[in-house]
């Protein structure tokens, strides 16, 4: 899991319920002064713009390093609203929030060592033949060293921020509190049961002998594809606080983005990555639903390797087919069939109105664009992220129509949304439809 070098930025991390719900309170006395002093500078003449004054870049700005400095599931909630909610969000919230998939502060040393010490007994040390304190990347949940283990062993060591685990359900309802007053989420929206399975997803991601067993299950699963490395857990040394796995060697999958990179190089990537997503929906029913560049490694010879399976997730097998049913008309221009099944999905409902119904199947076409064309799609040369946002804008602002998804297709849609949005930063193309095609025949032939 070695990474090319970034300046990770220090900051303890807030571990008691008390300290974090407190943290949550400056967090919105902060927002409160920024509305004061936009409020003061409007009436001033200083600006003109309209939108509610808690709204500005600068508290969006404050909100995004409040989230960074919290860590834990206040901070991974950020994330998921920047992904899964930002057609609600306004721009300055949604840019700011975005910010926060790429990493988070880390531990400074002295707490590091009470973590350390906690899990491993004060003679931890003894483990190591040498453990760098540098941390080569940070997180949500937690950070990652490099350790050789006192047998040789080169380490990844992913060591869990302190607190993280007992305050993910004050963490969920403080924040989508705060946001509510804030009027960043909207009131009328009934939030609570995607609020729920974030809980429990990040309940999952928190505990380290989960995620080392789901790495374990996703490696035999991924036999058969030479092209992939997933690391070998040490159990030794893992605990539900430190997972402890194979060092890989390589460098941020995002370096593909790289000008010398050839377009050869960046295609093949990204058709294993979308390969590999189908193989989850389709044959797997298990999925690793958190798309990162961070999740990926670049291996020096050429392998992919993937290192976080926090965000593992059991997939209702009704719920994959019915998926492989959406993709299936989604090929054929199938309007009616797409309508039928979005309705046995959930993401449509009796009584919903005609002209709403037929937004949400045209929105539904959209993202299924790769897969309607023959041959290879030009993920770099489309414009289908501003055209899919657009009309979802639409569908809510001017239809009034939005409601959140059902929460069992929360962590599908993260997935294949955020693999195309790698294809395009990759600016890869990719024969989508083939894939696909190929993935359905296998449910045909199981």
């Amino acid at each position: 899991m070695a990474a090319s070098p970034r300046a990770i930025q220090h900051s303890r991390v807030p571990s008691g319920r008390t300290e974090r719900l407190a943290q949550m309170g400056l967090l919105a006395g902060r927002m409160a002064l920024g509305a004061a002093a936009e409020s003061a500078r409007r009436l001033t003449g200083g600006g003109v713009d309209p939108g509610h004054v808690l709204l500005t870049p600068a508290n969006a700005r404050r909100l995004a390093d409040s989230l960074s400095n919290l860590r834990g599931a206040a901070m991974k909630l950020g994330q998921l609203l920047s992904m899964e909610a930002d057609d609600l969000l306004p721009e300055a919230v949604a840019e700011a929030l975005a910010g926060l998939r790429d990493a988070g502060d880390a531990m400074p040393r002295e707490q590091l060592h009470r973590v350390l010490s906690d899990a491993w007994g004060d003679d931890w040390e003894s483990r190591f033949r040498d453990f760098d304190f540098d941390p080569i990347a940070a997180a949500s949940i937690g950070q990652v060293h490099q350790g050789t283990a006192a047998d040789g062993r080169e380490l990844a060591l992913k060591i869990q921020y302190p607190g993280v685990a007992t305050s993910i359900d004050s963490d969920v309802d403080n924040l989508a509190t705060a946001l509510r007053i804030a009027r960043i989420l909207p009131g009328d929206v009934d939030f609570g049961p995607l609020l729920e399975e974030a809980k429990r997803q990040l309940r999952d991601e928190a505990d380290y002998q989960t995620e080392s067993e789901h790495l374990k299950r996703y490696a035999a699963l991924l036999e058969d594809e030479p092209d992939v490395v997933v690391p070998r857990v040490h159990d030794d040394l893992t605990t539900p606080d430190i997972l402890a796995m194979d060092l890989l060697d390589g460098v941020p999958l995002e370096d593909l983005c790289a000008p010398d990179v050839t377009d050869a190089e960046r295609d093949r990537t990204a058709t294993l990555l979308l390969r590999i997503v189908l193989r989850e929906f389709f044959e797997f029913h298990f999925l690793q639903s958190d798309p990162n560049f961070a999740n990926y490694l670049l291996m020096r010879d050429g392998r992919i390797g993937l290192i976080d399976l926090g965000a593992g997730y059991e997939a209702p097998e009704a719920l994959c087919r019915g998926y492989a049913e959406l993709f299936r008309a989604c090929m054929r221009g199938d309007r009616r069939g797409l309508e039928a099944v979005a309705h046995d999905i959930g993401f449509l409902q009796s009584g919903d109105p005609p002209a709403k119904c037929a937004g949400l199947v045209e929105l539904i076409e959209l993202a299924g664009e790769p897969f309607r064309e023959p041959g290879p799609f030009d993920f770099g040369a489309t414009d289908l992220a501003a055209r899919a946002r657009q009309r979802s804008m639409s569908l809510v602002v001017d239809e009034g129509f939005w409601r959140p998804p059902p929460p069992e297709t929360l962590f599908l849609q993260r997935k294949l949304g955020g693999t195309f949005l790698l294809c395009m930063r990759l600016r890869a193309k990719v024969d989508a439809q083939a894939l696909l095609l190929e993935a359905l025949d296998r449910i045909e032939a199981a």
